[in-house]
């Protein structure tokens, strides 16, 4: 590659001046555990000669000693010296170098997830889930930088794990970003290799959006968990539509970042709602954003506001400051009333610091992460096994339990609890207790298509995000299902509901054809000059997005939800469409070997190129997922491609016969 003169570009970290001063930390700001030493004296040297890579030679002997103490303080090497002073945050797009307005939007994104309001440890580049990491050092991040400030319409940069493996020639309809984040070969698949994988610097945990640069604060789970818990309610108490949750109970932990939407959905749909959570940083962070009401260490005062607020009709979310397990052992003594009841701590990193032991403060469990790593597992462990016989008690007691997809009855399972397993053998015919996606986003809303669909107003301007809105409102036909009705009184409200964190961003659940009338619409306003450039995406979470048998696909009940292959398939059919940015991870959600899953970023320029783009891609994106769902026989999903197959002549979704399944049965039972 050449710049203007001809000259060939030297695209690697440089430093004219001499190296960037050591860092400063800011205080308040919350860091990452220790994630422990994993790595003998000889993997040491190598991950040292990985990490000096970046770095020019002459400075190695200063900065070697450097990386060696940060991997013995964190277990990582995360190049400190190299982040940028100060706070970073997705600014407007007018304000970043590129030379092209992809390279500039992926900018945007890429600050706003390592904000120190959005991010979890911003510090270490994990934006949300403990261990979800924007890439895997800051030496990487300014080096992705450097590419997207200079990647043309002609190129496509190529990211494997955070590092930016370089420029590609391909053309103006293909991707700008290609990236794939720990996508281990199967024999290497699990926690162990991984651990040493991330130690060594070759592996990233992506998570869902972190790696992918997507990730849009706790309002990109918000709605799904509104949706969740509002058809959670019309389920159990036979809510009529238009009725919401008011006078009912919900509980739960964790307040992080995705979890940390829980008290604002509970709120929105009417309930009364205490979220546990063991970190008073995080609670003083969700208390200051306003997603969280009220705050306390004293159960009986949670619970005397939960009741006060349910005789009342009201909506009030009140945070815990304590272990889940206390809460939930409160409840049973008291005979306290559980209606609904779910957990969204870090389970998909049980011994990563994921989830707290019960017994131990905050601060304890930090300690036992870096010092005695075997204890931590023992309590882990031990707590898990309280945890599942105190929801096993409260659930036979009329509460409805269920898991919100972060690997809980995994972790449980793990931990030795067989019980949990359906077979009380193995988890291949599930859990005793429903997924979420079994009982309620599955049927009602991915077999249908419906997903969590999001776009972010890259001019940071508030007002466009306004406009969005009410474009967005006016593309719905409230009247056509209820989930459109529940989409679209979503949508009315977005902005008195007070739900950005970070850049100017929104969530909104919609099926296939929303998705496209949406982006359209939105393409059209920023060509007439109505808003600036919008980006456009979803959570990896999604219909088609990810193959994962204790979440997405465990309602996908013929066998297949085992396979990798529609993440795969979505992954590689937008990268032939065109989107902008094409992400495919290992883990994001539930954890390494436990998840494959895609997403896409799109930036709306305004072009007739990008109309086609979305007339192309939004419809696979959705379909392909919903063509497998129907394949395996789910009922909503089949009526959704048999209307597809009659709307559509430009494709065609193979669907299945039914066999009668009494007949098979009594055939192999008579034959045996």
């Amino acid at each position: 590659m050449h710049d203007a003169s001809g000259k060939a570009l030297e695209l690697r970290l440089e430093f004219p001046n001499g190296l960037p001063p050591k860092p400063e930390f800011e205080p308040g700001i919350r860091r990452a555990p220790n994630r422990g030493q994993v790595l003998n004296e000889k993997e040491m040297v190598l991950a040292l000669k990985n990490a000096l890579r970046y770095i020019p030679e002459k400075y190695h002997k200063e900065i070697a000693p450097e990386f060696l103490e940060e991997y013995k303080e964190h277990g990582r090497i995360y190049g400190y010296r190299f982040r940028p002073q100060g706070r970073l945050y997705g600014k407007p797009i007018s304000e970043y170098k590129g030379n092209c307005i992809e390279g500039k939007a992926f900018q945007v994104m890429i600050e706003n997830n390592l904000d120190f309001d959005v991010a979890l440890y911003p510090y270490e580049l994990v934006t949300y889930g403990e261990t979800g990491q924007v890439c895997q050092n800051w030496m990487q991040y300014q080096l992705i930088k450097k590419y997207l400030e200079i990647v043309t319409q002609d190129q496509t940069l190529v990211v494997q794990s955070g590092h930016p493996l370089g420029l590609f020639r391909s053309h103006p309809s293909a991707p700008r970003v290609i990236l794939t984040n720990g996508l281990m070969v199967g024999l290497f698949d699990d926690p162990e290799n991984f651990r040493r994988a991330t130690a060594l610097g070759v592996a990233n945990y992506g998570q869902m959006t972190a790696g992918g640069w997507m990730y849009i604060g706790p309002q990109g789970i918000v709605h799904g968990t509104y949706n969740t818990l509002l058809n959670a309610g019309r389920k159990m108490f036979h809510l009529p539509e238009g009725k919401g949750l008011a006078g009912h109970l919900f509980i739960s932990s964790g307040l992080g970042g995705m979890s940390g939407a829980q008290p604002k959905a509970a709120e929105i749909a009417g309930a009364a709602a205490i979220i546990a959570e063991v970190d008073p940083s995080r609670i003083e962070t969700r208390h200051s954003q306003g997603w969280v009401s009220k705050r306390t260490a004293d159960l009986a005062e949670a619970f005397k506001w939960a009741e006060e607020a349910m005789a009342e009709g009201k909506a009030l979310s009140i945070a815990y400051e304590g272990n889940i397990v206390d809460l939930l052992q409160y409840a049973l003594d008291n005979d306290k009333k559980v209606e609904l009841l779910s957990d969204q701590t870090s389970c998909h990193a049980v011994y990563d610091g994921g989830y707290c032991p019960q017994g131990i403060s905050f601060e304890e469990r930090t300690r036992l992460l870096d010092e005695d790593k075997e204890e931590f597992k023992r309590l882990v462990d031990k707590t898990l096994k309280k945890h599942f016989e105190l929801i096993k008690a409260l659930t036979e007691k009329g509460t409805y339990f269920f898991d919100y997809g972060n690997a809980f009855m995994r972790a449980v399972f793990d931990a030795g609890v067989k019980e949990i397993s359906k077979n009380g053998e193995n988890t291949f015919e599930g859990f005793i207790f429903p997924s979420y996606v079994e009982d309620i986003m599955g049927p009602l809303l991915f077999d249908y298509g419906y997903g969590p669909f999001r776009w972010c107003c890259l001019s940071r301007d508030h007002e466009d995000l306004k406009k969005t809105d009410k474009a967005a409102m006016d593309c719905i036909d409230p009247n056509r299902r209820f989930q459109d009705h529940d989409n679209w009184v979503w949508i009315r409200d977005a902005e008195k509901n007070q739900l950005v964190v970070g850049t100017q961003c929104r969530i909104l659940y919609q099926d296939e054809e929303g998705r496209m009338r949406i982006a359209l619409k939105f393409n059209e306003m920023v060509r007439n000059g109505e808003i600036g450039p919008v980006m456009l995406g979803r959570d990896h979470h999604d219909v088609s997005g990810t193959d994962s048998p204790f979440r997405e696909t465990s309602n996908i009940k013929d066998g297949s939800n085992v396979m990798g292959e529609m993440a795969i398939h979505c992954f590689a059919g937008n990268c032939a469409r065109g989107m902008s940015l094409v992400a495919l991870h290992n883990g994001g959600g539930v954890g390494t070997g436990k998840a494959i899953n895609g997403g896409f970023g799109l930036v709306l320029d305004g072009s007739e190129r990008v109309d086609r783009i979305i007339l192309e891609s939004m419809s696979w994106d959705v379909i392909n997922g919903v063509a497998r769902r129907a394949w395996a026989r789910n009922d909503h999903a089949i009526e959704t491609i048999e209307t597809f197959n009659a709307k559509r002549s430009d494709g065609h979704i193979t669907l299945p016969y039914i066999a009668d399944e009494e007949y098979l049965t009594e055939l192999v039972k008579n034959d045996g």
